[in-house]
Protein backbone atom coordinates (compact mmCIF):
# COMPACT_ATOMS: atom_id res chain seq x y z
CA UNK A 1 0.00 0.00 0.00
CA UNK A 2 1.50 3.37 -1.01
CA UNK A 3 1.40 6.39 1.25
CA UNK A 4 -0.48 9.54 0.35
CA UNK A 5 -0.14 12.83 2.18
CA UNK A 6 -3.59 14.32 1.51
CA UNK A 7 -6.08 14.38 4.38
CA UNK A 8 -3.74 12.42 6.65
CA UNK A 9 -4.11 12.90 10.40
CA UNK A 10 -0.74 13.24 12.19
CA UNK A 11 0.07 11.32 15.36
CA UNK A 12 3.24 10.46 17.24
CA UNK A 13 2.55 6.75 17.60
CA UNK A 14 0.06 4.38 15.96
CA UNK A 15 -0.86 1.00 17.41
CA UNK A 16 -2.56 -1.70 15.35
CA UNK A 17 -4.33 -4.05 17.77
CA UNK A 18 -5.96 -3.43 21.15
CA UNK A 19 -4.92 -6.56 23.03
CA UNK A 20 -2.50 -6.58 25.98
CA UNK A 21 0.62 -5.87 23.89
CA UNK A 22 -0.95 -2.99 21.97
CA UNK A 23 -2.65 -1.52 25.03
CA UNK A 24 0.60 -1.68 27.03
CA UNK A 25 2.41 0.25 24.29
CA UNK A 26 -0.39 2.82 24.17
CA UNK A 27 -0.49 3.28 27.96
CA UNK A 28 3.25 3.79 28.22
CA UNK A 29 3.53 6.11 25.20
CA UNK A 30 0.50 8.23 26.12
CA UNK A 31 1.74 8.66 29.66
CA UNK A 32 5.02 9.83 28.18
CA UNK A 33 3.24 12.62 26.32
CA UNK A 34 2.89 11.03 22.88
CA UNK A 35 -0.23 11.47 20.75
CA UNK A 36 -1.37 7.87 20.33
CA UNK A 37 -4.13 6.24 18.31
CA UNK A 38 -5.04 2.56 18.75
CA UNK A 39 -6.88 0.71 15.97
CA UNK A 40 -8.86 -2.33 17.13
CA UNK A 41 -10.87 -4.29 14.58
CA UNK A 42 -13.21 -5.70 17.23
CA UNK A 43 -16.09 -4.00 19.01
CA UNK A 44 -15.89 -2.71 22.61
CA UNK A 45 -15.94 -5.60 25.07
CA UNK A 46 -14.77 -8.07 22.44
CA UNK A 47 -13.52 -11.45 23.64
CA UNK A 48 -10.18 -13.08 22.81
CA UNK A 49 -9.84 -16.85 22.82
CA UNK A 50 -7.23 -17.61 25.47
CA UNK A 51 -6.47 -19.72 28.53
CA UNK A 52 -6.87 -16.55 30.66
CA UNK A 53 -3.91 -17.48 32.89
CA UNK A 54 -1.59 -14.72 34.09
CA UNK A 55 1.87 -15.80 35.22
CA UNK A 56 3.77 -14.01 38.00
CA UNK A 57 5.72 -12.39 35.17
CA UNK A 58 2.46 -10.95 33.79
CA UNK A 59 1.45 -9.71 37.25
CA UNK A 60 4.74 -7.81 37.50
CA UNK A 61 4.09 -6.14 34.14
CA UNK A 62 0.50 -5.26 35.06
CA UNK A 63 1.67 -3.80 38.36
CA UNK A 64 4.22 -1.72 36.48
CA UNK A 65 1.41 -0.35 34.31
CA UNK A 66 -0.69 0.43 37.39
CA UNK A 67 -3.50 -1.98 36.50
CA UNK A 68 -6.06 -2.61 39.25
CA UNK A 69 -6.09 -6.38 39.73
CA UNK A 70 -9.09 -6.50 42.07
CA UNK A 71 -11.22 -8.12 39.35
CA UNK A 72 -8.69 -10.91 38.72
CA UNK A 73 -8.71 -14.23 40.61
CA UNK A 74 -5.42 -14.74 42.47
CA UNK A 75 -3.44 -17.91 41.77
CA UNK A 76 -0.73 -19.10 44.15
CA UNK A 77 0.81 -21.92 42.16
CA UNK A 78 0.56 -24.80 39.72
CA UNK A 79 -0.57 -28.41 40.07
CA UNK A 80 1.22 -30.57 37.48
CA UNK A 81 -0.07 -34.03 36.62
CA UNK A 82 1.86 -36.66 34.66
CA UNK A 83 -0.01 -39.97 34.58
CA UNK A 84 -0.45 -40.81 38.30
CA UNK A 85 2.16 -38.37 39.58
CA UNK A 86 0.83 -35.10 40.98
CA UNK A 87 3.02 -32.19 42.08
CA UNK A 88 1.44 -29.07 43.56
CA UNK A 89 3.92 -26.22 43.94
CA UNK A 90 3.63 -22.58 44.90
CA UNK A 91 4.98 -19.93 42.56
CA UNK A 92 8.54 -19.43 43.82
CA UNK A 93 8.65 -15.64 44.06
CA UNK A 94 11.93 -15.34 42.14
CA UNK A 95 12.88 -11.65 42.04
CA UNK A 96 11.69 -9.51 40.38
CA UNK A 97 8.50 -11.56 40.00
CA UNK A 98 5.83 -11.88 42.73
CA UNK A 99 4.84 -15.21 44.26
CA UNK A 100 1.38 -15.20 42.70
CA UNK A 101 -0.36 -15.14 39.35
CA UNK A 102 -4.02 -14.81 38.39
CA UNK A 103 -6.81 -15.92 36.11
CA UNK A 104 -8.58 -13.04 34.40
CA UNK A 105 -10.92 -13.73 31.45
CA UNK A 106 -9.65 -11.81 28.47
CA UNK A 107 -12.85 -9.88 27.89
CA UNK A 108 -12.31 -8.22 31.29
CA UNK A 109 -8.51 -7.99 31.18
CA UNK A 110 -8.42 -6.40 27.74
CA UNK A 111 -11.19 -3.97 28.65
CA UNK A 112 -9.28 -2.86 31.74
CA UNK A 113 -6.11 -2.28 29.71
CA UNK A 114 -7.82 -0.35 26.92
CA UNK A 115 -9.66 1.81 29.46
CA UNK A 116 -6.33 2.58 31.10
CA UNK A 117 -4.88 3.54 27.71
CA UNK A 118 -7.81 5.88 27.08
CA UNK A 119 -7.43 7.39 30.55
CA UNK A 120 -3.77 8.06 29.74
CA UNK A 121 -4.86 10.04 26.68
CA UNK A 122 -4.70 7.49 23.88
CA UNK A 123 -7.41 7.60 21.21
CA UNK A 124 -9.14 4.23 20.83
CA UNK A 125 -10.81 3.51 17.49
CA UNK A 126 -13.00 0.41 17.71
CA UNK A 127 -14.09 -1.60 14.65
CA UNK A 128 -11.22 -0.15 12.62
CA UNK A 129 -9.26 -2.74 10.65
CA UNK A 130 -6.02 -0.91 9.90
CA UNK A 131 -3.36 -1.60 7.30
CA UNK A 132 0.11 -0.01 7.17
CA UNK A 133 0.88 2.83 4.79
CA UNK A 134 4.24 2.32 3.10
CA UNK A 135 6.65 4.76 1.52
CA UNK A 136 9.05 2.35 -0.21
CA UNK A 137 9.93 0.04 2.71
CA UNK A 138 9.13 2.50 5.49
CA UNK A 139 5.86 2.46 7.40
CA UNK A 140 4.68 6.08 7.57
CA UNK A 141 1.18 5.53 8.94
CA UNK A 142 -1.95 3.44 8.63
CA UNK A 143 -5.19 3.42 6.66
CA UNK A 144 -8.52 2.30 8.09
CA UNK A 145 -12.12 2.91 7.07
CA UNK A 146 -11.16 5.23 4.23
CA UNK A 147 -9.10 7.51 6.52
CA UNK A 148 -5.36 7.88 6.91
CA UNK A 149 -3.09 8.63 9.84
CA UNK A 150 0.63 9.35 9.73
CA UNK A 151 3.25 8.83 12.43
CA UNK A 152 6.99 8.26 12.69
CA UNK A 153 6.41 4.94 14.47
CA UNK A 154 3.84 2.16 14.29
CA UNK A 155 3.49 -0.73 16.75
CA UNK A 156 1.93 -3.86 15.24
CA UNK A 157 0.11 -5.87 17.92
CA UNK A 158 -2.21 -7.98 15.79
CA UNK A 159 -1.68 -11.35 17.45
CA UNK A 160 -1.39 -14.35 15.15
CA UNK A 161 -0.04 -13.68 11.62
CA UNK A 162 -2.48 -12.00 9.26
CA UNK A 163 -2.73 -9.34 6.53
CA UNK A 164 -0.79 -6.68 8.45
CA UNK A 165 2.22 -8.84 9.24
CA UNK A 166 2.19 -10.32 5.74
CA UNK A 167 2.34 -6.83 4.26
CA UNK A 168 5.47 -6.17 6.35
CA UNK A 169 7.14 -9.52 5.72
CA UNK A 170 6.87 -10.37 9.41
CA UNK A 171 5.45 -13.86 9.09
CA UNK A 172 5.80 -17.08 11.02
CA UNK A 173 8.95 -19.00 10.14
CA UNK A 174 7.65 -22.08 8.27
CA UNK A 175 10.58 -24.15 9.55
CA UNK A 176 9.67 -23.59 13.19
CA UNK A 177 6.92 -25.19 15.28
CA UNK A 178 3.63 -23.62 16.24
CA UNK A 179 0.78 -24.60 18.48
CA UNK A 180 -2.96 -25.02 18.40
CA UNK A 181 -5.25 -24.75 21.40
CA UNK A 182 -8.95 -24.92 22.19
CA UNK A 183 -10.92 -23.85 25.25
CA UNK A 184 -14.34 -23.29 26.76
CA UNK A 185 -15.82 -22.51 30.19
CA UNK A 186 -17.81 -24.66 32.59
CA UNK A 187 -19.31 -24.14 36.02
CA UNK A 188 -17.61 -25.87 38.93
CA UNK A 189 -17.75 -25.70 42.75
CA UNK A 190 -13.92 -25.54 42.65
CA UNK A 191 -13.91 -22.20 40.83
CA UNK A 192 -12.22 -20.36 43.72
CA UNK A 193 -9.18 -22.65 43.98
CA UNK A 194 -5.86 -20.85 43.91
CA UNK A 195 -3.91 -23.38 41.85
CA UNK A 196 -3.82 -23.82 38.11
CA UNK A 197 -3.92 -27.45 37.01
CA UNK A 198 -1.95 -28.80 34.04
CA UNK A 199 -2.11 -32.38 32.80
CA UNK A 200 1.14 -33.00 30.93
CA UNK A 201 0.30 -36.49 29.64
CA UNK A 202 -2.36 -36.15 26.96
CA UNK A 203 -3.30 -38.73 24.33
CA UNK A 204 -5.45 -38.35 21.26
CA UNK A 205 -8.37 -40.63 20.42
CA UNK A 206 -5.93 -43.15 18.91
CA UNK A 207 -3.79 -43.29 22.03
CA UNK A 208 -0.95 -41.26 20.50
CA UNK A 209 0.93 -39.14 23.06
CA UNK A 210 0.35 -35.44 22.44
CA UNK A 211 3.13 -32.90 23.12
CA UNK A 212 1.10 -30.30 24.93
CA UNK A 213 -1.12 -30.22 27.98
CA UNK A 214 -4.65 -29.93 29.24
CA UNK A 215 -5.52 -27.18 31.69
CA UNK A 216 -8.04 -26.25 34.34
CA UNK A 217 -7.76 -22.56 35.19
CA UNK A 218 -10.26 -21.57 37.95
CA UNK A 219 -11.61 -18.08 37.33
CA UNK A 220 -13.12 -17.36 40.74
CA UNK A 221 -16.44 -16.36 39.20
CA UNK A 222 -18.19 -19.72 39.34
CA UNK A 223 -16.39 -21.04 36.27
CA UNK A 224 -13.19 -22.72 35.14
CA UNK A 225 -11.40 -22.21 31.82
CA UNK A 226 -10.88 -25.73 30.45
CA UNK A 227 -8.76 -26.41 27.40
CA UNK A 228 -6.01 -28.33 25.65
CA UNK A 229 -3.07 -27.35 23.48
CA UNK A 230 -0.75 -29.28 21.17
CA UNK A 231 2.48 -28.63 19.27
CA UNK A 232 2.91 -29.06 15.54
CA UNK A 233 5.87 -31.41 16.08
CA UNK A 234 3.68 -34.34 17.13
CA UNK A 235 3.10 -37.40 14.99
CA UNK A 236 -0.11 -36.98 13.01
CA UNK A 237 -0.53 -33.31 13.94
CA UNK A 238 -2.35 -32.47 10.69
CA UNK A 239 -4.97 -35.08 11.53
CA UNK A 240 -5.33 -34.03 15.17
CA UNK A 241 -8.94 -33.31 16.06
CA UNK A 242 -8.86 -30.64 18.76
CA UNK A 243 -12.54 -31.05 19.60
CA UNK A 244 -12.05 -34.75 20.27
CA UNK A 245 -8.94 -34.02 22.32
CA UNK A 246 -10.92 -31.47 24.33
CA UNK A 247 -13.73 -33.99 24.86
CA UNK A 248 -11.25 -36.64 26.00
CA UNK A 249 -9.62 -34.29 28.49
CA UNK A 250 -12.98 -33.06 29.75
CA UNK A 251 -14.05 -36.62 30.46
CA UNK A 252 -10.81 -37.13 32.39
CA UNK A 253 -11.41 -34.20 34.76
CA UNK A 254 -15.22 -34.02 34.79
CA UNK A 255 -15.80 -35.90 38.03
CA UNK A 256 -12.88 -34.44 39.98
CA UNK A 257 -14.02 -30.90 39.14
CA UNK A 258 -17.78 -31.68 39.22
CA UNK A 259 -18.12 -29.88 35.90
CA UNK A 260 -21.39 -28.53 34.59
CA UNK A 261 -22.17 -28.30 30.87
CA UNK A 262 -19.96 -26.22 28.60
CA UNK A 263 -21.08 -22.59 28.77
CA UNK A 264 -20.10 -21.90 25.18
CA UNK A 265 -18.92 -23.80 22.14
CA UNK A 266 -15.22 -24.69 22.45
CA UNK A 267 -13.16 -22.34 20.27
CA UNK A 268 -9.67 -22.87 18.91
CA UNK A 269 -6.79 -20.57 18.06
CA UNK A 270 -3.25 -20.72 16.70
CA UNK A 271 -0.15 -20.01 18.77
CA UNK A 272 2.67 -18.46 16.72
CA UNK A 273 6.12 -19.25 18.12
CA UNK A 274 8.45 -17.57 15.65
CA UNK A 275 8.65 -14.64 13.26
CA UNK A 276 10.86 -13.86 10.28
CA UNK A 277 11.21 -10.13 11.11
CA UNK A 278 10.53 -8.14 14.28
CA UNK A 279 11.16 -4.66 12.94
CA UNK A 280 11.71 -2.44 9.93
CA UNK A 281 11.87 1.29 9.14
CA UNK A 282 9.16 2.96 11.22
CA UNK A 283 7.65 -0.19 12.74
CA UNK A 284 7.99 -3.10 15.17
CA UNK A 285 5.87 -6.15 15.95
CA UNK A 286 5.11 -7.00 19.58
CA UNK A 287 3.57 -9.87 21.52
CA UNK A 288 2.17 -12.81 19.57
CA UNK A 289 2.79 -10.97 16.29
CA UNK A 290 6.50 -11.12 17.15
CA UNK A 291 6.32 -14.86 17.92
CA UNK A 292 6.81 -14.17 21.63
CA UNK A 293 5.03 -17.28 22.87
CA UNK A 294 6.62 -19.85 25.18
CA UNK A 295 6.65 -23.11 23.16
CA UNK A 296 6.53 -25.10 26.39
CA UNK A 297 3.26 -23.66 27.69
CA UNK A 298 1.70 -21.56 24.92
CA UNK A 299 1.73 -18.47 27.17
CA UNK A 300 2.44 -15.03 25.77
CA UNK A 301 0.46 -12.36 27.63
CA UNK A 302 3.44 -11.45 29.81
CA UNK A 303 5.78 -11.21 26.83
CA UNK A 304 3.17 -9.11 25.05
CA UNK A 305 2.95 -6.64 27.92
CA UNK A 306 6.74 -6.42 28.23
CA UNK A 307 7.39 -6.02 24.51
CA UNK A 308 4.67 -3.38 24.18
CA UNK A 309 6.12 -1.35 27.05
CA UNK A 310 9.65 -1.71 25.68
CA UNK A 311 8.64 -0.53 22.21
CA UNK A 312 6.96 2.56 23.67
CA UNK A 313 9.86 3.35 26.00
CA UNK A 314 12.40 3.15 23.18
CA UNK A 315 10.22 5.30 20.94
CA UNK A 316 9.90 7.97 23.62
CA UNK A 317 13.68 7.93 24.14
CA UNK A 318 14.62 8.18 20.44
CA UNK A 319 12.15 7.52 17.60
CA UNK A 320 14.94 7.28 15.03
CA UNK A 321 16.63 4.27 16.64
CA UNK A 322 13.67 2.68 18.43
CA UNK A 323 12.97 -0.10 15.93
CA UNK A 324 16.55 -1.36 15.79
CA UNK A 325 17.12 -1.11 19.54
CA UNK A 326 13.84 -2.90 20.18
CA UNK A 327 14.93 -5.86 18.06
CA UNK A 328 18.30 -6.03 19.84
CA UNK A 329 16.85 -5.83 23.34
CA UNK A 330 14.05 -8.33 22.68
CA UNK A 331 16.68 -10.68 21.29
CA UNK A 332 18.90 -10.30 24.33
CA UNK A 333 16.00 -10.87 26.69
CA UNK A 334 14.10 -13.73 25.08
CA UNK A 335 15.75 -15.31 22.03
CA UNK A 336 17.82 -17.97 23.82
CA UNK A 337 14.92 -19.18 25.96
CA UNK A 338 12.40 -19.24 23.11
CA UNK A 339 14.91 -20.95 20.81
CA UNK A 340 15.44 -23.62 23.47
CA UNK A 341 11.68 -24.06 23.75
CA UNK A 342 11.29 -24.55 20.00
CA UNK A 343 14.09 -27.11 19.96
CA UNK A 344 12.54 -28.86 22.95
CA UNK A 345 9.27 -29.09 21.05
CA UNK A 346 11.03 -31.11 18.32
CA UNK A 347 12.50 -33.35 21.02
CA UNK A 348 9.14 -34.18 22.59
CA UNK A 349 7.62 -34.65 19.15
CA UNK A 350 9.17 -38.13 19.36
CA UNK A 351 6.57 -40.27 21.23
CA UNK A 352 9.10 -42.34 23.21
CA UNK A 353 10.97 -39.25 24.38
CA UNK A 354 7.67 -37.54 25.20
CA UNK A 355 6.47 -40.41 27.39
CA UNK A 356 9.76 -40.62 29.27
CA UNK A 357 10.46 -36.90 29.46
CA UNK A 358 7.16 -35.81 30.92
CA UNK A 359 7.36 -38.40 33.68
CA UNK A 360 10.86 -37.07 34.38
CA UNK A 361 9.61 -33.45 34.40
CA UNK A 362 7.63 -33.99 37.60
CA UNK A 363 9.49 -37.05 38.92
CA UNK A 364 11.29 -35.26 41.74
CA UNK A 365 10.51 -32.02 43.52
CA UNK A 366 13.79 -30.44 42.39
CA UNK A 367 13.12 -31.13 38.73
CA UNK A 368 9.46 -30.18 39.16
CA UNK A 369 10.56 -26.79 40.52
CA UNK A 370 12.51 -26.15 37.31
CA UNK A 371 9.47 -27.25 35.29
CA UNK A 372 7.39 -24.83 37.35
CA UNK A 373 9.71 -21.94 36.48
CA UNK A 374 9.50 -22.81 32.78
CA UNK A 375 5.71 -23.14 32.88
CA UNK A 376 5.48 -19.80 34.70
CA UNK A 377 7.66 -17.92 32.14
CA UNK A 378 10.05 -17.15 34.98
CA UNK A 379 13.18 -18.04 33.00
CA UNK A 380 15.05 -15.73 30.65
CA UNK A 381 18.63 -14.75 29.89
CA UNK A 382 19.16 -13.23 33.35
CA UNK A 383 17.51 -15.88 35.56
CA UNK A 384 19.70 -17.00 38.47
CA UNK A 385 19.74 -20.40 40.19
CA UNK A 386 18.83 -23.87 38.96
CA UNK A 387 16.20 -22.69 36.49
CA UNK A 388 18.55 -20.37 34.65
CA UNK A 389 21.45 -22.85 34.70
CA UNK A 390 19.20 -25.64 33.40
CA UNK A 391 17.89 -23.57 30.53
CA UNK A 392 21.33 -22.32 29.51
CA UNK A 393 22.67 -25.89 29.53
CA UNK A 394 19.62 -27.09 27.59
CA UNK A 395 20.17 -24.36 25.00
CA UNK A 396 23.70 -25.65 24.33
CA UNK A 397 22.78 -29.34 24.31
CA UNK A 398 19.68 -28.93 22.16
CA UNK A 399 21.65 -26.68 19.82
CA UNK A 400 23.94 -29.61 19.10
CA UNK A 401 21.03 -32.04 18.73
CA UNK A 402 18.76 -29.69 16.78
CA UNK A 403 19.73 -30.80 13.21
CA UNK A 404 19.12 -34.46 14.10
CA UNK A 405 15.84 -33.68 15.88
CA UNK A 406 14.55 -31.85 12.83
CA UNK A 407 15.62 -34.57 10.39
CA UNK A 408 14.00 -37.32 12.45
CA UNK A 409 10.85 -35.48 13.46
CA UNK A 410 7.63 -37.44 13.31
CA UNK A 411 5.49 -36.95 10.23
CA UNK A 412 2.88 -34.30 10.90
Amino acid sequence: MTAATSAAEPRDLLVIGGGPAGAAAAIRAARGGARVTVFEKGAPGRDKICGDGLTPRAIKALNELGVDLADAHRIDGLRMIANRTVRQLNWPGIAPFPAHGAVWPRRRLDTALVELAAAAGAEILWEHEAMPLLDDDRVVGVEAGGRRWTAPFTVVATGAPGPVTRALGAERDPNEPFGLAIRTYAETPRHAERFLEACLTLRDENGTPVPGYGWMFPAGDGTVNIGVGALSTMKGFKKLNLNKLQDSYRALVRDDWDLGPDLERPRAWRLPMSVTRRHGPGWVVVGDAAGLVNPMNGEGIDYGLESGMLAADLFLADPATAAYRYDVQIGERFDAFLRTGRRFSFLIGHPLILRTGLRFAVGTEGIANVTLQVMGNLVDSSTPGAGGLTMRAADKLLGVADPLLRRTRAAA
